[in-house]
């Protein structure tokens, strides 16, 4: 099971890489990050920023 940070505004999150399931622009330079079974989080940075982060680079 791999695990990624990812940082927010109101506090970061610690998830399993296999729980994302979607990736969505947000508001103010931001990424919703659809979860399996759960709400979307709402994460700082743009899509590529993030893709990257959870890819590993």
């Amino acid at each position: 099971m791999k695990f990624v940070l990812l940082e927010s505004r109101g506090g970061d999150y610690m998830v399993v890489v296999e729980n994302i399931a979607w990736l969505r622009t947000g508001e103010n330079g931001q990424t919703n990050v659809g979860m399996v079974g759960g709400s979307p989080l709402l994460v700082v940075g743009s899509i590529e920023e993030t893709a990257k982060t959870i890819q590993g680079g």
